[in-house]
């Protein structure tokens, strides 16, 4: 199932050319995938609070594909494509009218307070799970181990 966060491209969010600047792609992603574990029903603050532990990127490999511009209305799409007891893999696009502006393979894992990996949030892994499996049965799969 894919997730879809909307997003407007602000004067701050360009460099002098009025395009956007590249870091500010990892800004309209860390958004979406934020709309999106809530969107799953997992509460951050509280698995912080309750459980301390908190999400991190450990990997992202990206692609800028073509520029936005100020005032584009971007969609952020966000799909899992792995998963694993220590892990989630995430595709995101940002699209502008349905263009591929920019992709990136995100990799997250969860952190104790400490810093230590920790094991995905069992609510977290059931809810994918069950993503996965009604991928699956319109040919999309999600890989878990």
């Amino acid at each position: 199932m894919v997730h879809r966060f909307e997003t407007r491209v602000y004067y701050e969010d360009t460099d002098l050319a009025g395009i956007v600047y590249h870091a500010n792609y990892l800004k309209f992603i860390e958004r979406a995938r934020t709309e999106w574990v809530r969107g799953l029903g997992i509460d951050q603050t509280r698995l912080r609070a309750e459980r301390g532990l908190v999400f991190a990127v450990r990997r992202l490999e990206a692609d800028y594909l073509a520029p936005a511009r100020f005032d584009d209305l971007l969609t952020v799409e966000t799909r899992p494509v792995g998963l694993t007891a220590a892990r989630v893999v995430l595709s995101q696009t940002v699209l502008r009218d349905g263009v591929p502006l920019f992709a990136a393979q995100v990799t997250l894992v969860a952190l104790t307070r400490a810093g230590r990996p920790a094991r995905l949030p069992a609510e977290l892994r059931r809810a994918l799970e069950s993503l996965g499996r009604s991928q699956a049965s319109v040919g999309l799969p999600l890989n878990s181990g």
